[in-house]
């Protein structure tokens, strides 16, 4: 099996079924081979049987061999609804060369999507940028799953051009379309807030209106973080291009590295103490990593809300 975080390996893998298929059972052999027992992997054909349910579907040769009821599951059974908001903004292009986080998260996506499925958790797609693009209903059938990975498809392949970011609005949009109590999954790179304490404002008390209707939420803050974070560039001056605006600068890496870094700690320490405050879990994806750090988030929140 392939090494799933070698750019030029993972690139290979055009099929995003094939691709997410390879990460999630990869995942489960290794917490299956390992001492973690913190998550419930069940994807057998049954659940265990409730007291005072119909009897017509209880598996008695499972009861044989372990002396346990259960019964049969069938498709349209599901444990929870899930609902996965991929930012599409141009921001998500970088980098330019390698796997971007656009690309990466679209993987990431794919991969929980089959996860999802082999649960019998309902999924559903939102598309956004500076506005929702896309949002389908929750559903766990098979042809919904391919359906979505079309959409996934389209946005690896038609990456947007100088568009913005408008995380705040897109929340709204989906707390006023979601109506049952879900798992509601960002995967962004959080950048249109990083220098705006106002609309960091905005951005939680959008996220506050998720929290109001009792969905949980999780944010995939995804970056870059070599180039991002750290901000390591060689020590020579290069010209920068702001991927939303097309704004450009000249610089030295090294005059601004310090103000830079500093910024960035301060929001992002901002942002923690809000998501602490909602209860949200705020995760660092680094897109040069492997998926199994966004799988296994995924498994401990579900496993805290069944």
């Amino acid at each position: 099996m392939p090494k799933l975080n070698d750019d030029q390996q993972i690139l290979q893998l055009a099929n995003l079924e094939l691709l997410a298929r390879q990460v999630v059972e990869g995942f489960i052999t290794g917490l299956h081979q390992s001492p973690f027992h913190g998550f419930s992997v069940e994807f057998a054909e049954h659940r265990l049987y409730n007291n005072g349910e119909s009897v017509k579907n209880i598996d008695w040769k499972l009861l044989a061999r372990t002396d346990k009821l259960f019964v049969k599951q069938f498709e349209e059974e599901t444990n929870l609804r899930c609902y996965l908001l991929l930012d599409t903004s141009s921001s998500m292009n970088f980098p330019e060369k390698g796997t971007s986080k656009l690309q990466f998260s679209i993987y990431a996506i794919a991969s929980l999507m089959h996860l999802f499925k082999k649960q019998r958790d309902a999924f559903g797609l939102c598309l956004f940028s500076d506005k929702v693009d896309w949002l389908s209903s929750a559903k766990s059938t098979t042809t919904h799953l391919f359906h979505l990975y079309a959409e996934l498809e389209k946005a690896y392949n038609n990456p947007k051009a100088n568009t913005v970011t408008n995380i705040t609005q897109v929340l709204h949009h989906v707390a006023n379309e979601i109506h049952q109590r879900s798992m509601v999954i960002i995967f962004s790179d959080m950048l249109e807030n990083s220098l705006n304490p106002d609309k960091v404002q905005a951005l939680f008390a959008a996220v506050q209106h998720l929290k109001f209707s009792k969905h949980e939420v999780i944010i995939f803050n995804v970056s870059d973080k070599q180039k991002e974070v750290d901000f390591n560039f060689d020590n020579r001056p290069h010209h920068f291009i702001d991927i939303e605006s097309g704004a450009e600068v000249k610089v030295h890496p090294s005059k601004v590295r310090d103000a830079y870094k500093a910024t960035l700690t301060e929001y992002r320490h901002q942002l923690e103490l809000k998501c602490a405050q909602y209860h949200i879990d705020l995760v660092d994806v680094d897109i040069n990593e492997s998926y199994h750090n966004v799988l296994k988030t995924y498994l401990a929140k579900r496993n805290k809300m069944i």
